[in-house]
């Protein structure tokens, strides 16, 4: 019994490290990086979306904005320069981070990068001081527990009636997602190990995740990739959802 212990907790160690080494050796690759340059099209859509819904809601150089698993910075050094304010930015790889310094340096951007798991605590953000949070295909990776906490952070950092922008991967109708699940299952329902990263990921039904969210923020859109499928039904890529979010004002 001892032993079987023993192995169960050096594997488990073993794979919380892993996604480390996977997204530091990938944001190394020069290839890798140079396709990652340009801001999400989601992204600039939901800004669009955002300035037709209340054009006064951004005064230039007024809030700030937090990304959260934020890679090499693309996103919030577009946004901040978007809306001339600050920001910070975090992720799991340190490389990452450096990448996204350099991204910063460049641009004249003033976004604070920090290397962190994102099952910890926010740090250095107050409560109630930004206009919007970006969680881009990041928190996925994290355990049911961990994601309500991290919910809960965003919503204690968001200003009242700030805006949440989520973007995730879905289940529904996802055939890639559902053999994942099915050849590399976890321990979470509707999870799966990584085959290639070696970390658990987890995949929403829409359901799910609307009502994970609806504790504390109002849904106001939702979009869903529709190019998932081949024309004869056979699976082409990972299917997504973008939800846009505002702060419930309790």
């Amino acid at each position: 019994m001892t032993i079987r212990f023993k192995k169960r907790k050096n594997k488990k160690t073993k794979t919380s490290k892993s996604g480390k080494v996977f997204w530091n050796k990938e944001y190394n690759d020069v290839e890798n990086l140079a396709l990652s340059q340009k801001p999400s099209s989601d992204l600039d859509k939901f800004f669009r979306w955002l300035s037709k819904k209340d054009k006064y809601y951004w005064p230039q150089g007024g809030g700030g904005i937090v990304d959260v698993g934020c890679g090499n910075g693309r996103n919030i050094i577009y946004a901040c320069k978007k809306f001339s304010c600050s920001g910070f930015g975090y992720d799991i790889s340190s490389v990452a981070i450096d990448k996204a310094k350099k991204l910063a340096n460049e641009n004249n951007c003033n976004v604070k990068f920090v290397c962190m798991d994102m099952n910890n605590d926010i740090p250095i953000v107050a409560s109630e001081s930004q206009k919007l949070v970006l969680d881009m295909m990041a928190s996925h990776v994290l355990k049911k527990e961990e994601r309500k906490k991290l919910l809960k952070e965003i919503f204690r950092i968001l200003e009242p009636g700030g805006f949440f922008f989520y973007k995730t991967f879905l289940l529904d109708g996802d055939k890639n997602a559902k053999n994942l699940i099915r050849n590399y299952p976890a321990k979470e329902k509707n999870s799966y190990i990584h085959p290639k990263i070696g970390t658990e990921e987890h995949v929403f039904t829409q359901e799910e995740l609307e009502n994970d969210v609806s504790e504390f923020f109002t849904i106001l859109k939702v979009y869903k990739s529709h190019r998932h499928l081949n024309k004869d039904g056979s699976p082409n890529k990972r299917r997504s959802i973008v939800l846009y979010l505002q702060k419930n004002e309790f």
